[in-house]
């Protein structure tokens, strides 16, 4: 989500990918932990166990997230890695504020440091891609062979 990422999905279809993505790590977990001849079924119970539950979390996440994000935009009135930023500064206080202001602010400060590191990581993926690549000169043509009658 840096420097003009207009390709998001709206908020309710990115509660819905969160929580497939939940659905999705728990039954690679339940697969692993079964037995070799039971991977399907561990899978499922896996999946139904625990996917509600994470993919709730991730869908709460992105829904605080995505709502700060669309607020900061708003008041900036620019799009760059710090809106993500303080959106997850902002998200991360939030989730944390049930434990008091010393919670909120490490779960604020924690949560911005981790979009801190993914904006920037995309940054220099970007910078990285961007960078024209050089090309090697094309051999000269070599003159047709003579063809002799």
């Amino acid at each position: 989500m840096s420097h003009g990422d207009h390709t998001r999905d709206p908020c309710p279809w990115v509660i819905l990918n969160d929580f497939a993505m939940g659905a999705v790590w728990h039954g690679i977990k339940g697969a692993r932990a079964s037995p070799r001849g039971e991977r399907l079924s561990g899978s499922l119970s896996a999946i139904k166990a625990r996917a509600p539950v994470l993919g709730g979390n991730f869908g709460i996440w992105g829904g605080m997230f995505s709502t700060f994000d669309c607020a900061v935009k708003g008041y900036r009135q620019k799009e760059d890695p710090w809106n993500a930023i303080l959106s997850g500064f902002l998200t991360g206080g939030c989730l944390a504020a049930r434990g008091g202001p010393k919670a909120a602010f490490g779960g604020a400060v924690g949560c911005a440091i981790l979009l801190g590191v993914f904006e920037g990581i995309g940054v220099l993926m970007g910078r990285m891609f961007a960078q024209p690549i050089p090309q090697l000169p094309l051999p000269e043509a070599a003159p047709a062979p003579a063809v002799s009658a």
